[in-house]
């Protein structure tokens, strides 16, 4: 297998999704797998991209459960760690009227142990984009620094760092993350803020002002996810431009910002314009809802191309 182009760091977690009560009245949970760099790993493996994951699971059953999910999807997994006497992280989800709820059993976690130590250099500059978010860096003190060193080795190598807000507010205070995130942003080509996490982590509330922002900070390519509203693109060059939604049959957005980066730097490798690929992920975030889970209804370029067709 050839190097990765694309490398995803952070915490994969295995996923418990409560769906709708069968004919017994009685609810189900659905187990899938989850993770926000994860979930962008798995959809940009899906449309085409040579992918791979970095982190330290356990060695259990959901730690076993991921390695054969990423070799499933084709994703690189050389340097996935698997670490005795630490577990693979859990969560569980819920819905109701105000959309969708987590909560989190991740303390102590395989991945919350990863230090700079496990930093694979040459691995990222190898790669050619490498993908972190809030969460990579929320989890523990020595994933914070392994990000940031993370960040240090693609940076020297020419290699883009992505950045996905992701922001969890059980993780951290709002004025920390603000200060870990904004110092990681000014060093990435490419950020992928939402505007909820946005709107907190800057204090501004129009997504133009969040977008113009994050531009200062030293972005290229900004792109701010407006969830239901579609998606803002703004880069250095002067160029904006709103994405309108798309119409789908919506039943879970777990994992849909995940799925927009996954998509959108799978087609900035495949050498779309960022318009382009913004449309794209744009597309696949919305077909991401029709379905429960965070992976299961992540899209195949078929789907995706023909929802952007009808319009």
């Amino acid at each position: 297998m050839s190097a990765p182009a694309l490398l995803c760091l952070g915490e994969p977690m295995l996923e418990l999704n409560r769906a709708p009560a069968g004919a017994d009245g009685r609810p189900a949970y659905l187990e899938g797998h989850g993770g926000d760099t994860s979930n962008a790993a798995i959809c940009a493996a899906r449309q085409g991209a040579p992918v791979g994951y970095l982190t330290a699971i356990g060695e259990d059953g959901p730690g076993q459960s991921f390695l054969d999910l990423w070799h499933a999807e084709g994703i690189d997994t050389a340097q996935v760690i698997r670490r005795a006497g630490a577990p693979t992280a859990l969560y569980l989800v819920t819905h109701d009227a105000g959309g969708h709820a987590f909560a989190f059993y991740r303390q102590g976690s395989a991945a919350s142990t990863y230090g700079p130590a496990d930093v694979p250099a040459e691995a990222i500059r190898a790669a050619r984009i490498l993908h972190v978010s809030g969460i990579s860096q929320a989890i523990s003190t020595s994933a914070c620094d392994a990000v940031f060193h993370a960040i240090d080795i693609a940076c020297a190598a020419g290699v883009a760092v992505s950045y996905d807000t992701n922001f969890r507010p059980r993780l951290w205070p709002a004025a920390r993350a603000a200060a870990v995130m904004h110092a990681a942003m000014a060093r990435a080509e490419i950020a992928l803020p939402s505007l909820e996490d946005a709107r907190v982590l800057t204090g501004l509330e129009r997504p133009e002002a969040i977008a113009e922002f994050y531009l200062r900070l030293g972005s290229g390519i900004v792109v701010v996810k407006l969830g239901a509203a579609g998606a803002l693109l703004a880069l250095a060059d002067g160029t904006r431009a709103l994405l309108p939604p798309h119409r789908v049959a919506a039943v879970d957005a777990t994992g849909a910002g995940d799925a927009f980066a996954g998509a959108f730097l799978a087609r900035h490798l495949a050498g779309d314009p960022p318009l382009a690929a913004a449309r794209y992920a744009n597309a696949a975030a919305a077909l991401s809802t029709t379905g429960y889970g965070a992976v299961a209804p992540l899209p195949r370029p078929d789907a995706v191309r023909a929802l952007l067709a009808a319009g």
